[in-house]
């Protein structure tokens, strides 16, 4: 077993208010190997991209740490690329040109055309390969994303992170996605954590699936070990019996469902070493703030 690559010690984020501290974590901890895909899920509010962009160092940590490879995030870093809802492109550019604006960065000391070619690469294997060259504003909404996601994995993170990278798209488009990120996931093996309010593709994804409590004081919940063998053939796996006893694991958790008499089960099946919630975090509201 692959030892602790990203790690969150004890971290809380704490925003001022006029009415005072609004504390969304607290004491949120979570060990997560290397190549590993772990998924967050959580009611709206709970605090799931305020951990995530913590981790990217677009947010500051107001206590704790957060550790790559044993080493303090303290601000943003190529070692970590985001792809977000809305990959946020330049109309303007090409595919391949907005590809190109971080390689750059990343690979100062690359020839030209080795950086052109490491765009290419991504962009061909996420199905951009005769549209590379049209401009951002040309594309659909489908094809945008699959420019973010050939952006993150042409910088050749250590961590990717995901903030519910298919929420805008269609059923369809988001399905392919899901494949096309597994399978260049399952191909360079970099440690991924996805931010997400689907179950179903939380499952498909992940090697495990974080529960995280309602905020604010939210943290780690339980945890859902997805022992699926990889790769994963989205049809066979719908067709097991304990795909549909994870999902409903999932489910249960997110309505509250004996959500108290669940907390206090032994840890050994399902939290993978985490900490449950303390008592008197159970009977938060289901939705928060939008923080």
């Amino acid at each position: 077993m692959k030892t602790s690559y990203l790690k969150f010690e004890k971290v809380s984020k704490v925003y001022p208010t006029p009415k005072g501290p609004f504390v969304v974590l607290e004491d949120f901890n979570l060990d997560i190997r290397e190549e590993e895909f772990v998924s967050i899920i959580g009611h709206s509010g709970c605090g799931k991209s305020t951990a995530l962009t913590m981790v990217a160092g677009l947010n500051s940590i107001s206590g704790g740490d957060i550790l790559v490879e044993g080493q303090r995030v303290t601000g943003a870093g190529p070692d970590r690329a985001v792809v977000f809802q809305s990959p946020s492109l330049f109309p303007w550019m090409t595919a391949l040109e907005n590809v190109l604006i971080g390689v750059k960065q990343v690979f100062p000391h690359a020839t030209k055309t080795q950086r052109e070619d490491i765009c290419k690469y991504y962009l061909s294997r996420v199905g951009l390969g005769e549209a590379m060259n049209k401009k951002a504003s040309e594309l659909s909404n489908g094809m945008k994303q699959r420019v973010g996601i050939a952006r993150a994995f042409a910088l050749k993170p250590k961590v990717l992170l995901l903030d519910e990278p298919f929420g805008m798209l269609d059923s369809l488009t988001r399905t392919e996605l899901q494949e096309t990120l597994l399978e260049i996931w399952h191909r360079e093996k970099i440690t991924a954590i996805m931010v997400t309010h689907d179950v179903d593709e939380a499952i498909f994804l992940s090697d495990r699936v974080v529960m995280m409590t309602s905020g604010p004081y939210a943290k780690v919940g339980k945890v859902l070990n997805v022992n699926f063998p990889r790769p994963r053939i989205r049809k066979e796996l719908i067709e097991r019996a304990d795909y549909y006893e994870k999902r409903g694991c999932l489910i249960d958790f997110l309505e509250g469902v004996d959500h108290e008499e669940e907390e206090s089960e032994s840890e050994d099946s399902m939290s993978g070493g985490f900490l449950p919630p303390q008592d008197g975090q159970s009977n938060t509201p289901v939705l928060e703030s939008s923080i």
